[in-house]
């Protein structure tokens, strides 16, 4: 039953660790004139990606300083991710398993 949980947790983590990474190819897309934001296709994905990384990024975003153009809060959140996976779940899953 842990080894289940701890798959699960791991699966998700994984699933959003992809979700802010193309959230952050798309902007520098759209940054660079790559893709246009004109097409309902592109402006339907960023809104959905933008739904779904918006709790996360907000209250880290509120602590974090403004350096203006320069949104270092998904990095912080892969951080954050990486570290969970890493240093977090595998101690923690290993008295139970």
């Amino acid at each position: 039953m842990a080894y289940a949980l701890y798959q699960t947790i791991v699966i998700l983590l994984d699933v959003l660790w992809w979700i802010i990474i193309i959230q952050a190819v798309m902007s520098w897309l759209i940054a660079f004139n790559v893709v246009n934001m004109g097409s309902d296709f592109v402006r339907t994905v960023m809104v959905a990606l933008d739904r779904m990384t918006a709790p996360i990024y907000n209250p880290i975003r509120r602590v974090m300083p403004d350096l203006g153009a320069l949104d270092l809060t998904p990095m912080v959140v892969l951080l954050g991710i990486l570290i969970i996976r890493q240093a977090i779940l595998p101690p923690l899953f290993s008295s139970l398993m």
